[in-house]
C-alpha cells in the first residue's frame, strides 16, 4: 500500500505530496509555494520590528508573525527530515494493512479511520474559512490595511499599485500557508489514533489469551499455542512502545515552539481583546484565539488519549483468565503489566508529557499573565 493510499493519514500526506514536500522535491512546487511565504515572514518580522507604537497593531503583527514563522519551521522540518516521514508513514501503511485483514479489529479501525478523516477534512476547511477572514478583514476597517503587516525595505507598501499588488500577493500566499501548517496537526492527530488502533489490537490479543486457555483446559491442548500467542503479543506491545517513540521524535520540538510561542500569543490576544471596542475588531480576535485553542487542544487531547489508553494494557491482562494459566505464562504476563505502568507519552521538547492536565496548565499560566498586563494597563 502506497503511503497516500493508506485511508488514515492520505488526505494529509497528499497535500504534502502535491507541494513536493515529501519524496522527490520539486523547484517549480517551492516557487510558488514555501519559499514566497518564507519571504513573506521576513517582511512580517521587519514590521514587527518597526512598529512598536500602536499596541494593537503590535499584537496583531506578532501574532501573525508568530503563526507564520510556525508554520515555515514545520514544513522546513519536515523537508530535512522528508526521509525519515516517509519511512514512518510506510511503517503506518504497511500495518494498516495488516490491521485491516483482521476482521475482529476491522470495525475498530474504520471508526478511527473515519474520524482521522474527518478531522483532517474539517480541519482545512477551518483553515480555509479562517484563512478567508484574515485576507477579508482589512476590507472592512477605515484606511488602507494589507492582511498581514510588512515592510519592504525602500518601498512604500501602501502606495497605489504597490498596495493592491501586495495585497494580491498576500491573498495568494494565504493558501499554500494554510496547506504549510494545517496538515501538520492533523497529521499528528491521526497518527495518535493510529496509535489507539493498535494499543486496541493488543488488548483484543490479549483478550484472546484467556479462551485459549479454557480451551486447553477442556482439551487437553499443550502450552505451546498459548506461549507462542503471548510471545507475539510481546513483539506486538514493542512495537507499538517504538511507534509512540517515533511519532515523538517528529513532533516534540515543534510542539515546544507551539507551548512557548502559542502560550504568549493567547495571553497577548485576551489582552487586545479586552481593550478592543471595534466588533470587526473583536470578531477577528476572537477567531485567532479560537484556531490557537483548536490547534493546542487537538495535540494535547489526543496524546492525553494515547497515554491513558496504554495504562489500560494491564487492566485487559488483569481482567483476563491468567488465574488459569501456567506459571511460565503467568510470569510473562506479569513483564507485559509492568511495562504497562510506564505510560506511552508524547513531550513537549522531550520534557513535559503532553495530556489534558498540562494543558489546562497552560491555559491557567496564559490567564495569570493576561490579568497581570491589564492591571498593568489599567
Amino acid at each position: 500500500m502506497l503511503i497516500e493510499e493508506c485511508p488514515i493519514i492520505g488526505v494529509n500526506v497528499r497535500v504534502w505530496l502535491f507541494w513536493s514536500y515529501l519524496r522527490r522535491p520539486r523547484l517549480s512546487r517551492f516557487l510558488v509555494g514555501c519559499i514566497p511565504v518564507a519571504v513573506l515572514n521576513v517582511f512580517q518580522f521587519l514590521k514587527l520590528y518597526s512598529s512598536w507604537g500602536d499596541m494593537s497593531e503590535l499584537i496583531i503583527n506578532g501574532y501573525f508573525t508568530v503563526l507564520y514563522f510556525n508554520l515555515v519551521l514545520r514544513t522546513s522540518f519536515l523537508v530535512i527530515n522528508r526521509r525519515k516521514f516517509e519511512t514512518f508513514f510506510e511503517g503506518v501503511a504497511a500495518e494498516y494493512a495488516l490491521l485491516e485483514k483482521n476482521d475482529d479489529i476491522r470495525p475498530v479501525l474504520e471508526r478511527y479511520t473515519r474520524r482521522g478523516r474527518m478531522l483532517s477534512i474539517s480541519n482545512l476547511w477551518l483553515g480555509a474559512f479562517i484563512s478567508a477572514c484574515f485576507v477579508t478583514y482589512p476590507l472592512f476597517v477605515p484606511g488602507r490595511g494589507l492582511p498581514y503587516g510588512v515592510t519592504i525595505p525602500g518601498v512604500d507598501v501602501l502606495a497605489t499599485p504597490t498596495y493592491q499588488v501586495v495585497f494580491v500577493l498576500q491573498v495568494y500566499l494565504t493558501f499554500p500557508a494554510c496547506c504549510m501548517y494545517i496538515p501538520f496537526t492533523s497529521f499528528y492527530a491521526t497518527c495518535t489514533l493510529f496509535a489507539l488502533v493498535q494499543i486496541a489490537a493488543l488488548k483484543q490479543r490479549l483478550g484472546r489469551l484467556g479462551r485459549h486457555s479454557g480451551t486447553m483446559a477442556t482439551t487437553g491442548h499443550s502450552a505451546g499455542t498459548l506461549f507462542a500467542e503471548l510471545k507475539e503479543c510481546l513483539k506486538y506491545h514493542k512495537q507499538i512502545i517504538q511507534y509512540v517513540h517515533d511519532l515523538n521524535s517528529l513532533v516534540t520540538h515543534l510542539c515546544l515552539l507551539e507551548f512557548l510561542s502559542f502560550g504568549m500569543m493567547l495571553c497577548a490576544l485576551l489582552f487586545l481583546l479586552s481593550i478592543s471596542n471595534q466588533l470587526a475588531q473583536m470578531i477577528m480576535i476572537g477567531s485567532y484565539i479560537f484556531m490557537i485553542l483548536s490547534q493546542m487542544f487537538a495535540f494535547y487531547w489526543h496524546a492525553n488519549e494515547v497515554l491513558e489508553q496504554s495504562l489500560g494494557i494491564g487492566d485487559a491482562i488483569y481482567n483476563g483468565a491468567w488465574p488459569d494459566f501456567e506459571e511460565p505464562i503467568r510470569k510473562r504476563l506479569i513483564l507485559i503489566i509492568a511495562r504497562a505502568q510506564r505510560p506511552m507519552v508524547i513531550k513537549v521538547g522531550n520534557v513535559y508529557p503532553m495530556t489534558l492536565e498540562m494543558f489546562q496548565k497552560l491555559l491557567n499560566v496564559s490567564y495569570s499573565y493576561f490579568t497581570l498586563l491589564r492591571r498593568v494597563y489599567n
